[in-house]
């Protein structure tokens, strides 16, 4: 990295971009294997799950209708309904299976990504089997942060539905109406908003000693003053995975019409690009979290990070949360 922390705070959304752009060229070799060993079975396992998903589902309507159209109280019934008793067993296993390992390699890549760069700030000796050697340790305090994450989505669906059911059902027309469309931009801001707190939690669950429901609190401190940069680095990824998602499944998925070789280098391409963006997020989110230290004049102190990253491989005891917690700097 060529820029000094203190100068990190002046970059906006593209220069958070350019600098993500700068540091995948600039370690392109270590980045490679990191995304050839975590992140391709990711993107591979991602677009298997739309295919194999739509074949499922696909099954499961058949086999619907076929019950809907056969008389009750019959063999061939009993059959079918077995039959498709049987299909949603699959399709729930194969679901809960996919989610489990997708949610692993996921975590696992975000250890690898943000390791890798805090390494790179510290000026750390960095090889690809010290930064595999590392991430699952790290994994481990990205699970604790995963699970609090999740308990807060559980509880602020579980709050937003409560309160447009109210507003929809129990409020007189047309007041009720209104209040539940106002409610619901409400909510999906909330919900971006949690989703970047999330994003970046996960950085510092990785580089400092903070996780769980600690280290979204301090990432919700961090973004203070950045939630447009925050939210619109947040809404571009999402909309760019978006567009490749849709692209695959309208072109591969349920492009019977299209022919073979075209749905094979479709698919091929959008492989590469989730491939990208998967990685490039993941260095953005890390380059964000700089940022944020840098606009609350929070210097990190190479020292005490790298001694912070060297407890993960057992040769450094680890740094209390106060040693570790990068002290004020004056502009």
């Amino acid at each position: 990295m060529d820029r000094e922390q203190e100068q990190m705070q002046f970059l906006g959304l593209f220069g958070i971009f350019k600098e993500s752009f700068k540091i995948i060229i600039t370690w392109r070799k270590i980045f490679t294997k990191i995304t050839l060993t975590l992140i391709l079975p990711l993107t591979i396992i991602f677009l298997a799950n739309l295919e194999i998903s739509n074949l499922l589902f696909r099954n499961i309507i058949h086999t619907e209708y076929e019950k809907e159209v056969t008389q009750p109280d019959t063999k061939r019934y009993n059959n079918i309904s077995d039959r498709l008793s049987s299909e949603w067993i699959t399709f729930l296993l194969f679901t809960i299976t996919y989610i489990i390992i997708s949610l692993i390699l996921s975590l696992l890549s975000t250890a690898a990504v943000v390791y890798t760069i805090a390494s790179v700030y510290t000026g750390r000796e960095l090889t690809f089997k010290k930064v595999m050697s590392v991430v699952p340790k790290v994994w481990k305090k990205l699970i604790v942060t995963l699970l609090c994450i999740i308990a807060a989505f559980f509880v602020y669906n579980f709050l937003a539905i409560l309160i447009m059911f109210i507003f929809e059902f129990l409020v007189p027309y047309p007041f009720g109406t209104i209040f539940f469309f106002v409610v619901l931009v409400i909510y999906v801001i909330g919900l971006v908003y949690l989703t970047v707190c999330w994003q970046l939690a996960n950085v510092v669950s990785v580089l400092e000693s903070s996780y769980g429901f600690k280290a979204m609190t301090k990432s919700k401190d961090l973004i203070k003053g950045n939630q447009i940069v925050a939210i619109l680095i947040s809404l571009l990824l999402s909309v760019s995975f978006f567009l490749i998602k849709l692209l695959f499944e309208l072109l591969v998925v349920h492009g019977s019409s299209v022919e073979v070789w075209k749905r094979v280098w479709i698919a091929a391409l959008c492989s590469i690009m989730l491939l990208f963006i998967f990685l490039f997020q993941l260095v953005v989110h890390t380059m964000l979290y700089l940022v944020c230290k840098s606009y609350h004049h929070e210097n990190i102190d190479k020292g005490d990070l790298s001694n912070h990253l060297e407890s993960y491989l057992g040769d450094y005891e680890p740094l209390s949360e106060k040693d570790v917690q990068l002290e004020q700097y004056q502009v």
